[in-house]
């Protein structure tokens, strides 16, 4: 069923059953199947692919060839009826794809609003991505990751199934994550993955006082240079800082870690100087 001002391309196939409103352009070579649901104004522009359970919210733009709600890389999958779920105003580049959950890990792969995801991307089974993430060439997220607000991944990085990035975090290219990031933190590498301290330059950038940032580098210095256990640097930090949004989120995300934190810091890391 389609709205008002639905154009179709000739040469591309949207199932009757599939409900476009009102402004959605569906370019040449499409293929929109018979469970999906895409909201006002949102563009495809040529050979998309938009599979299974699908809900695509207002204003986003997917580029040729990019694959949606397909189903899971997961040899446990059945045929089960799971969703992906998309927000508003999200950008897709070229041959991203995006997989739907799975029945035993919640049945929803769910992205948010106003990311930019760039070419050749994957978002795999029951992923959870915030809001105003950049995931920037090739980078990968294996099954059940999660990925907070803000959080700037760099190209061809890989994410371990159930790893966790904390908001405000920045991950380098090439990086190989197979244990939470945390929040505000700047991390990159491979075996092992080291933390870079405060990502300074994208907290400013999100207009952080200077105040603020002081007082997260602070935290940072005990949890990652005090010779404390990660529960003795926590009390720590509840102990010399007030109850607030930011020592609130490090302490909440550290708390609920189920894969541990990156902890080993780069000898390249200087403090004084950020």
């Amino acid at each position: 069923m389609a709205g008002n001002d639905v154009a179709v391309h000739p040469t591309a196939f949207v199932h009757p059953k599939a409900m476009l409103d009102s402004g959605v352009w569906v370019g040449p070579g499409c293929v929109i199947g018979e469970n999906v649901v895409v909201h006002k104004n949102t563009r495809f522009d040529s050979h998309v692919a938009l599979a299974g359970w699908a809900e695509i919210g207002p204003d986003c733009h997917f580029f040729s060839f990019s694959s949606i709600g397909t189903e899971p890389q997961d040899v446990g999958y059945k045929g089960d009826e799971t969703r992906v779920r998309i927000g508003a105003r999200n950008i897709f580049r070229e041959f991203v794809s995006v997989n739907r959950g799975t029945a035993k890990g919640g049945g929803l792969t769910q992205i948010g609003d106003d990311n930019y995801i760039m070419a050749y991307c994957h978002i795999a089974h029951d992923c959870r991505v915030g809001n105003q993430t950049t995931m920037i060439n090739g980078a990968t997220l294996g099954g059940h990751v999660t990925v907070e607000d803000h959080v700037m991944i760099s190209a061809f990085s890989a994410f371990h199934q159930f790893s966790r990035v904390g908001r405000f975090a920045f991950v380098g290219g090439y990086s190989v994550i197979t244990q939470d990031v945390l929040p505000f933190s700047k991390v990159a590498g491979q075996r092992p993955v080291h933390i870079f301290g405060l990502n300074t330059i994208g907290l400013r950038r999100k207009g952080f006082t200077k105040e603020r940032i002081a007082a997260l580098k602070g935290m940072f210095k005990i949890f990652f240079f005090s010779d404390l256990n990660t529960a003795q640097a926590i009390e720590k930090i509840q102990a010399e800082y007030p109850a607030g949004e930011d020592r609130d989120e490090i302490v909440r995300f550290v708390q609920t870690t189920k894969r541990g934190i990156i902890k080993k810091a780069a000898e390249a890391w200087d403090l004084a100087s950020e």
